[in-house]
């Protein structure tokens, strides 16, 4: 993949960059695909259901509201994206299990930690326009991501 970096300086303003700051947790470092979207907000049985479904190398962005309150993914959830061919997870929110999550062959970009359980319920929304960081993430729009950030195609 080519860098995030390069990829702005030959896009420039087609491409959106996303200021919130991640921290990489998944043990690939730069991963890009289609953006597939969940909106939850401390309950991730809809980020479950979802990566237990075909990936086809597609990237969820999930919006959890910026919580760090709960875990919207750990180890278990994320082998399961592994397995489904899920190419990475895009968290505005914590994920669990960051020891376990580095030795994946999935990228994984969060805020931060926290081993607290999130609820189960399924409530959320799936695959409709998310906005992190005044960043809007479309269903289908390609999203890049490397130790440099998150682009997304406009």
């Amino acid at each position: 993949m080519t860098a995030t970096a390069d990829l702005y300086d030959e896009h420039g303003e087609a491409l959106a960059s996303l200021s919130v700051q991640l921290r990489d947790f998944g043990g690939v470092r730069a991963f890009s695909g289609p953006v597939r979207t969940v909106r939850c907000y401390e309950d991730n049985g809809l980020v479950k259901a979802v990566t237990r479904t075909p990936g086809e190398g597609a990237v969820l962005v999930v919006d959890g509201g910026g919580s760090l309150r709960s875990a919207l993914m750990g180890d278990l959830i994320a082998a399961a994206a592994v397995e489904n061919g899920w190419a990475g997870a895009i968290i505005h929110g914590a994920v669990r299990d960051s020891v376990a999550l580095g030795g994946l062959r999935l990228g994984v970009k969060a805020l931060g930690t926290n081993p607290r359980k999130s609820s189960k319920t399924g409530a959320g929304v799936l695959d409709e326009a998310v906005e992190i960081g005044g960043v809007v993430f479309r269903p289908g729009a390609t999203v890049y991501a490397d130790e440099d950030g998150v682009l997304v195609e406009r």
